[in-house]
């Protein structure tokens, strides 16, 4: 099975842990090179997050790891697997 090389998330999390703390976790997951999260929108018991993930890794892993830090996956926005990095282009 082919390993992801980006995966866009849409997830959303409790308040705590924080988005720093959350990144550093993901961060130690075998095969991830960087992470992005951003902090889309706040309420008052849960924050809804972006999570951008790079490297050569399996997505159960990451969910995995959302799910041990009671964080719940929306979406799934973006998915780029293979040997080459294809960007999205949006036609005219």
């Amino acid at each position: 099975m082919t390993n992801l090389s980006r995966l866009v998330l849409d997830v959303l999390k409790p308040h705590q842990p924080g988005i720093h703390e959350l990144a550093m976790q993901i961060s130690e997951i075998n095969g991830v090179d960087g992470i992005n999260i951003t902090l889309i929108e706040v309420d008052v018991d849960t924050e809804t997050i972006t999570v951008t993930i790079e490297g050569d890794f399996k997505f159960e892993s990451i969910k995995d790891k959302l799910e041990e830090w009671n964080c719940s996956i929306h979406s799934i926005d973006q998915v780029i697997a293979g040997k080459k990095l294809v960007e999205y282009k949006k036609l005219k």
